[in-house]
């Protein structure tokens, strides 16, 4: 009896550190996570209309700062913090590589974005990507995505090397609005 396929939903891939959670370095300690003030209430309303999925560049591993076992541990608290608060993670791609490695999932890489799309049916077309660095902005465009810049973490360094008209918000919470306002404008809900 054939099947039939789900509906692709839209997507938010947030960056981790910078974006959801402050830029301390390597992190290999839970307690080490400290959340932006308003990151909980910026992905709740986030995830009434999208799935949501971090991904992450860890060159720390390859570098031999943290280990493999470091980011798994650090991510499942950052996940199960954030399903505490009412936020589900769909999934977490890392990757462990420098970007002199030339692998194929750093980001800008759409790597794990279309691997997402793949295995979690998701629009990337009707998605967004949330970071601090302008290879966030890039991962979206390569991706189909709508990138959204924002200024915490490393975001006021970088911000001069954002091509022209790139979507700049202060942080999570209005990058959050934006992507919904953007969304709703995309796709009108009776």
């Amino acid at each position: 009896m054939p099947t039939s396929r789900q509906p692709l939903r839209p997507a938010v891939f947030l960056d981790r550190d910078g974006t959801i959670i402050e830029d301390r370095g390597h992190l290999r300690d839970p307690s080490e996570a400290v959340f932006f003030p308003d990151a909980f209430a910026a992905l709740r309303s986030l995830a009434e209309r999208f799935a949501l999925f971090i991904v992450t560049n860890q060159p720390g591993i390859a570098e031999g700062a943290i280990t493999p076992a470091d980011v798994e541990t650090v991510n499942r608290a950052v996940v199960g913090r954030l399903a505490e608060e009412g936020v589900t993670i769909e999934a977490v791609y890392f990757c462990p590589h420098r970007r002199a490695d030339g692998c194929r999932c750093i980001k800008p890489n759409p790597h794990f974005l279309l691997a997402a799309g793949r295995e979690h049916d998701i629009d990337l077309g009707r998605s967004f990507v949330v970071g601090d660095h302008p290879h966030d902005v890039e991962l979206a465009e390569r991706a189909g995505a709508t990138g959204i810049y924002v200024l915490t973490g490393h975001g006021q360094k970088h911000r001069a090397e954002l091509p022209p008209g790139q979507l700049v918000a202060e942080g999570i919470a209005q990058a959050a609005r934006i992507a919904l306002s953007l969304d709703a404008e995309r796709s009108p809900r009776p």
